[in-house]
Order: structure tokens, then C-alpha cells, then sequence
């Protein structure tokens, strides 16, 4: 069960997007799919990173409440920064889920 106490972060799930500019060629953006209420995990986040070799910066684990739809191949938004889907877990029977995260490259 996820405690609502410790859910005090706010993050934004996008999904990439393709449409047309004014030239009809095809432009990928990031929209907007959901915000959510998290808690961010910070053990998690250093054993998450030194298991992949990477620095403690630039990577973060996200637990929220389940939420069906987001993949690997979504993002997320957390303090004006964008971090990149790395891992998606669910956590008991639909429970909450654990987004792992890492700095997205440009």
C-alpha cells in the first residue's frame, strides 16, 4: 500500500508526439499525459545507479500510485528537469509502480 503522507513531490508523464509544422514536414515534441503526486526515493536512486556504473547525479526512482500506460518509452518531468524512463515496476498487485530515471540526452 502506498502511504499518501509521503507522496509531497509533484512529476509530469510525457509521450512523445509526432505533428506537422506550417511547412506540413513532421515535428516529434513531448506532450503532456498526466501529472502525478510521488515520493522520490533517494536509497533507491544510489543503488539503482552504481548497479548500472553510473554517478549518484542525474538519476532518480519515482514511486506513485499505479498508473496503467506508462512505459520505457515515456518521460517524466520532475523540478523543471526532464529524466528518461529507464525502468517501469510494479509494485504489489497494482499497488503503485517505481519509475526509474535517469538525466534524458538532448
Amino acid at each position: 500500500m502506498i502511504d499518501a503522507r509521503k507522496l509531497d513531490r509533484s512529476i509530469t508523464v510525457e509521450r512523445r508526439t509526432t505533428t506537422l509544422n506550417a511547412d506540413r514536414e513532421e515535428v516529434t515534441a513531448w506532450a503532456p499525459v498526466a501529472t502525478l503526486a510521488a515520493q522520490r526515493l533517494e536509497n533507491g536512486s544510489r543503488e539503482f545507479a552504481r548497479a548500472y556504473g553510473e554517478a549518484e547525479e542525474g538519476s532518480a526512482v519515482f514511486r506513485i500510485r499505479f498508473t496503467p500506460g506508462i512505459t520505457v518509452a515515456d518521460r517524466i518531468v520532475f523540478d523543471g528537469e526532464a529524466l528518461e524512463l529507464v525502468e517501469v515496476v510494479e509494485i504489489g498487485r497494482r499497488a503503485g509502480m517505481d519509475l526509474r530515471a535517469k538525466v534524458a540526452r538532448a
